[in-house]
C-alpha cells in the first residue's frame, strides 16, 4: 500500500477544509442557536444555505466509489475528506454526505431497481429529501440480525409489515421521506441468513407511527435523532421490496461495510479537533505556578492521543484500500478492526480533553461532552465491539484451519518438552 494520499485526494481534502473553515466552524454557533429556536425537529435554515454553497462548490456526494453519480472518489480518496468533515457535527449533511442518507444511498445504487432509483435515490442525491434506516429491535438482542421479529407477510399484491424499532436515526425529520426496513418473511426458512428481507416503507405512510426521540447521554441530537417506530399494519407494493425476498442479510452485510468506515473516519477527524483543543487549552491554563501544558501526565495523554490516533488512521486507511482492491467482504475482518479501534480511540483521546477542560468539559458550552457521548454510542452503532471482536478472531482463527496441535495428523506439529527442538529455559546468544 502506498501511504501518500492521491493527487485526486489531496484536492478534496484540501477543498473540504478550506470550506470548512469559511462557512463551517463560524456559523457553530449560529446552527446551534438556531436548533433552539422553536421547533428543535425542523431543518437548520443555515444549513440548508450551507448546502447549497457546497454544491455550488461541487463538493457533493463525494462518498460513493465506483459510481458516475458521486466524484469518483476510491474508499481510500475519500478517506481524508471524510476526516476533515468528522471535525464537525454539523459538516457531513452540509456536503450530502451524512448517515444514514450515505448508507441508504449506497443500498439503492447497490440494489434499487430503476423505478426505485428513480422515485428515491435521485431527490436524495440532490439533497431534496432524507431517509431512515430500521434494522435495530428493543425486544431483541439486535446485535445478532437473525434475531429480528419484525414482520414482512405477502398479501395479495401487497407487504405487510408489522413491528416495532428505535434507534432509526432521522424519522422524526420532516424531510424523511422514505425507510428502508428490515424484517422476516420466512421465519421458517433453516437458512437463518435468508429469514429477513428489507423493503421501502415511504413516510408519513398509514401505520407508521413515531412514538418518541432517543435522547444519547441526554442530547437529543435534533433536527435529526433517533427514533422510536413502530409499524401496525403497514401496507407497501410488492414493487418495494429491494433486491427479493430473503435477501435482507445480504444487503445489511453490504450496506454497513461502508457506513461503519464512514465513521470511522469520521472520528479520526472528531479526535484530531478533539487534541488540538487539549493542546491549546493546557498551554494557556496555569496550575501550581505552570502551564498544564508542562505537566508531565498531560504531556504523556498528547503523546498517547498522537500515536493512537496515528495508529487508528492507517489502519483505517487500510480497510479503504482493502475495500478498493479485493471488496468489502474480503476486507470484513479489517473493518471489524477499525470499528472497534477508532471509536474506542476516539473515546479515550475525547476524554482527555474533558479532563483538561475540568468542569467546563462536561457542560454543554465546549461541545466536549456532546463529542464523547458521539463517540460512544459508535461503539454500539453498526455492530457493538464484542460482535466485531468476535468475528475477527473467528477470521482469525480460520488461518489455523486443518492444523492440530501435538495430538498428530496435523499438517504442523509444536514441539513437546523432552523432546528435540524444546528448550526447558531461555538461551541468550551473544
Amino acid at each position: 500500500m502506498d501511504f501518500e494520499y492521491s493527487a485526486k485526494a489531496k484536492h478534496y481534502r484540501d477543498r473540504v477544509a478550506a470550506f470548512m473553515t469559511a462557512h463551517i466552524y463560524p456559523n457553530e454557533e449560529e446552527i446551534l442557536a438556531q436548533i433552539d429556536e422553536g421547533d428543535r425537529w425542523q431543518p437548520i435554515p443555515l444549513l440548508e444555505e450551507l448546502k447549497k454553497k457546497a454544491k455550488a462548490e461541487g463538493l457533493w456526494n463525494l462518498f460513493l466509489p465506483e459510481s458516475e453519480l458521486g466524484a469518483g472518489l476510491t474508499n481510500l480518496d475519500y478517506a481524508p475528506a471524510c476526516e476533515e468533515m468528522g471535525r464537525s457535527p454539523w459538516a457531513p449533511e452540509a456536503f450530502n454526505c451524512s448517515a444514514p442518507d450515505t448508507g441508504n444511498m449506497e443500498v439503492l445504487v447497490r440494489y434499487g431497481t430503476p423505478a426505485q432509483k428513480k422515485q428515491w435515490l435521485e431527490p436524495l442525491l440532490a439533497g431534496d429529501i432524507r431517509s431512515a434506516f430500521g434494522m435495530t429491535e428493543i425486544e431483541v438482542a439486535s446485535s445478532d440480525a437473525t434475531n429480528i421479529e419484525m414482520r414482512i407477510e405477502r398479501a395479495g399484491n401487497e407487504y405487510v409489515v408489522n413491528g416495532r424499532k428505535w434507534w432509526t436515526s432521522g424519522a422524526l425529520d420532516p424531510r424523511c421521506k422514505i425507510l428502508i426496513v428490515m424484517g422476516k418473511n420466512d421465519p421458517n426458512n433453516p437458512d437463518r441468513h435468508k429469514q429477513q428481507s428489507m423493503i421501502l416503507v415511504p413516510l408519513p405512510w398509514p401505520g407508521v407511527t413515531v412514538r418518541r426521540m432517543l435522547p444519547v447521554f441526554g442530547f437529543d441530537e435534533a433536527p435529526h435523532g433517533h427514533a422510536e417506530v413502530t409499524f401496525e399494519n403497514v401496507r407497501v407494493p410488492l414493487d418495494n421490496m429491494l433486491l427479493g425476498e430473503g435477501r435482507g442479510f445480504e444487503i445489511a452485510q453490504g450496506r454497513l461495510g461502508p457506513g461503519r468506515i464512514h465513521h470511522c473516519m469520521r472520528l479520526i477527524g472528531l479526535a484530531e479537533r478533539a487534541l488540538e483543543r487539549l493542546c491549546r487549552r493546557t498551554k494557556a491554563r496555569k496550575a501550581f505556578g505552570r502551564a498544564v501544558a508542562d505537566q508531565t501526565v498531560t504531556q504523556e495523554r498528547i503523546a498517547e492521543a498522537r500515536i493512537m490516533i496515528d495508529q487508528a488512521r492507517l489502519l483505517t486507511l487500510k480497510a479503504a484500500w482493502m475495500m478498493d482492491t479485493v471488496g468489502n467482504k474480503e476486507a470484513r475482518k479489517e473493518i471489524a478492526m477499525i470499528k472497534v479501534a477508532a471509536p474506542t480511540m476516539a473515546c479515550q483521546v475525547i476524554d482527555w480533553t474533558l479532563q483538561a477542560f475540568g468542569g467546563a468539559g462536561i457542560t454543554a458550552d465546549y461541545g466536549i461532552a456532546y463529542a464523547y457521548a458521539t463517540a460512544r454510542l459508535l461503539r454500539l452503532a453498526d455492530g457493538p465491539d464484542e460482535v466485531h471482536r468476535n468475528q475477527i478472531a473467528r477470521l482469525e482463527m480460520r488461518r489455523y484451519e486443518g492444523e492440530v496441535s501435538t495430538t498428530g495428523g496435523s499438517s504442523v506439529v509444536l514441539p513437546r518438552p523432552n523432546t528435540p527442538g524444546f528448550r526447558k529455559r531461555p538461551v541468550w546468544i551473544s
